[in-house]
């Protein structure tokens, strides 16, 4: 009973951590401040491919 118990515990530590993460990601806009800082390069290594355009 006593193991199953920090178990439980440990799962429900792990579970909160994780909420609280996601929830600071999305209450400080997080994820898109880290899309404007890619996309430079991104737009840098889209712009060098060559394309096919014919129809």
């Amino acid at each position: 009973m006593k193991k199953t118990l920090k178990i439980f515990l440990k799962l429900l530590g792990v579970l909160l951590m994780l909420f609280t993460g996601t929830f600071l990601i999305y209450i400080f806009n997080l994820d898109m401040k880290l899309t404007a800082a890619v996309e430079p390069w991104l737009l840098k290594h889209y712009d060098r491919i060559d394309r096919d355009r014919h129809l």
